[in-house]
């Protein structure tokens, strides 16, 4: 049956290789259980509703890319775009985390009918290469700076905006927490130069296992009033009731306090970023797996683009940030992965997982900092694909600002507006029309518009 339905032979693979494949993937990326509800219940979302939503959108979306496109890709909230949710439309701009789920619910839309059409890649091919690179390094540094404020270790100052936390004020509280998130970088690092497989699930888990030590010989005192929680863990039965304060939760918005331009720049600025990471995802993995022609294309770009998303417009209902094709499905394909059956193995283990939602909340912000951190070095490293020489300032400058902007404004939308203007502007007063694509000055006017009017 599984060969018939996946074409098993014809991809020269068979099950036990896919199904190891689809375990191998979901190791990689099983930190998303424990990093999503961290962060999108700082917008004010319940932990166990974010899970359960996050579980549910991910069985949905992969099982969609195995059934839909044959991929062996697995989809997931995606980092970065749970980072905008939360820290940027919620906190920065001040909407509700309905808005913001309203929000993405209308990218997937969008994203479908731009995904029956060619109208995503035509998006894609406009941006000059070293801007997309530059939204990858601008996410991965915003992604870890976040990282460091989740740990303790980046606090607010006075003279500087922003310093190091003191080790020895509160050493029982932030202090400790500081400190096992410092040795939780160092264990995942080493973890993942070693290639460990799910060495960042494996980092938090050990960084967790060391804070349930430190509490329990007194080294860690929680102190709820200062927002330290106690870090053992739940061993109770997943509250499934819980989902309901999330789903459907994105059509309950009053749409007369949001302003609709503002609205839309929200929607766009998700489109943006999902646009890149999910083609830059499924073309990068895919050519890792020899999938693509001799054109450099994948031939099933089509049905893969609309299962991601099915997969957003799903996970916004569901209650969660926007689900995307993950770059951890490289490891699944390393191991072998060829056809869909992997990616079924991976969706069948999301749904597995909402059976033990309260460990995966209960897992504290200095244990799943570590993952943010290194995920923001693996999006970070892209920067060497950006040509700095001197010929190629009118495009390296416009992808310098982006990166610069996006964790020193704390936004990801910002660090695009940049980029997109500066580059369109550049580029035109050094006499380098023909560099620009038609599309981007539409992009950069609605980007300067975005500013006149907020």
């Amino acid at each position: 049956m599984f060969d018939k339905l996946f074409k098993l032979k014809e991809n020269n693979t068979n099950i036990k290789r896919e199904v190891t494949a689809g375990i191998t993937t979901f190791m990689t990326m099983a930190y998303i259980l424990a990093v999503n509800p961290s962060i999108l219940s700082q917008a004010g979302m319940d932990g166990t509703a974010v899970l359960l939503a996050t579980c549910i959108a991910s069985f949905i979306g992969t099982a969609c890319m195995a059934f839909m496109a044959n991929l062996p890709f697995a989809l997931s909230a995606g980092m970065g775009l749970n980072a905008f949710f939360t820290y940027t439309v919620v906190k920065g701009f001040g909407y509700s985390w309905q808005v913001a789920l309203l929000a993405v619910f209308i990218e997937g839309i969008i994203f479908i009918v731009l995904s029956l059409t060619n109208v995503r890649e035509a998006i894609f091919n406009a941006i000059p290469i070293s801007l997309k690179k530059a939204v990858s390094v601008g996410i991965g540094l915003y992604i870890a700076f976040i990282g460091l404020q989740n740990a303790g270790l980046a606090v607010n100052s006075e003279s500087t905006l922003v310093t190091i936390t003191s080790f020895t004020d509160n050493f029982s509280t932030s202090g400790i927490s500081a400190l096992l998130a410092i040795i939780g970088v160092i264990l995942t690092a080493v973890l993942y130069i070693k290639n460990i497989r799910g060495a960042i699930l494996i980092g938090i888990a050990g960084t967790w296992g060391l804070g349930i030590i430190c509490q329990l010989t007194g080294i860690y005192a929680p102190n709820a009033e200062l927002g330290f929680s106690s870090v053992l863990p739940s061993f109770a039965m997943t509250d499934f009731s819980k989902l309901g304060e999330t789903v459907g939760q994105c059509f309950n918005v009053d749409m007369s306090s949001v302003g609709i331009f503002n609205f839309i720049v929200i929607i766009f600025s998700f489109l943006f970023v999902d646009l890149f990471d999910t083609l830059g995802t499924l073309i990068g993995v895919s050519a890792k797996a020899d999938m693509l022609d001799k054109d450099g294309k994948l031939p099933k770009i089509k049905p893969a683009l609309l299962a991601d998303s099915i997969a957003t417009s799903v996970g916004a209902v569901l209650g969660t940030s926007t689900t995307t094709t993950f770059v951890e499905s490289s490891a699944g394909v390393a191991a072998g992965g060829r056809t869909g059956l992997t990616a079924l193995t991976t969706a069948v283990l999301f749904l597995i997982s909402t059976l033990f939602a309260p460990i995966f909340t209960a897992i504290p912000s200095f244990a799943t900092a570590p993952a943010l951190i290194i995920v923001g070095f693996l999006m970070f490293s892209t920067i060497t694909d950006i040509k700095l020489t001197a010929e190629n300032y009118t495009s390296a400058i416009p992808a310098y600002l982006c990166i610069l902007t996006m964790p020193l404004f704390y936004s990801i939308s910002e660090g695009i507006s940049f980029g997109v203007i500066s580059y369109v502007i550049l580029n035109l007063v050094c006499g380098k029309r023909k560099e620009i694509n038609p599309i981007m000055y539409i992009l950069a006017v609605l980007f300067i518009l975005k500013y006149v009017f907020l």
